[in-house]
């Protein structure tokens, strides 16, 4: 599975970013997809996750401001990330990979939020 993040940027504390993320190869036979954030100094956590039943679930504070869709065209899959409310703390690194069990990481997106 080949993946790369895009959409990242600066944005000011309460605004809003949507990211990208192009996923090609065997990404049909993947549980689920999740977005995954870094921050600086801090191991990469799981941020959103949905099923291949088009179930939706959110970590932390994620919920209730971020939003993860997914969409399938024959071997290609875009996996989107609406954040909302954007906080300091949402600040870093945003990577995609599968659920529960991540490949080979892809290049991320920066998000930067200035408080």
């Amino acid at each position: 599975v080949q993946l790369q993040a895009f959409g990242g940027g600066f944005v000011q504390a309460g605004g809003s970013l949507r990211l990208s993320c192009a996923a090609s190869g065997r990404t049909g036979r993947t549980y689920g997809m999740g977005w995954y954030r870094q921050t600086h100094g801090k191991e990469r956590e799981l941020v959103a996750r949905i099923h291949r039943s088009g179930n939706a679930v959110y970590e932390g504070s994620a919920k209730g401001r971020f939003t993860v869709t997914i969409s399938r065209d024959n071997a290609k899959t875009t996996l989107y990330l609406q954040m909302r409310s954007l906080e300091f703390e949402d600040t870093g690194a945003y990577y995609c990979n599968a659920w529960p069990i991540p490949r080979d990481w892809g290049k991320g997106t920066q998000v930067t939020v200035s408080s």
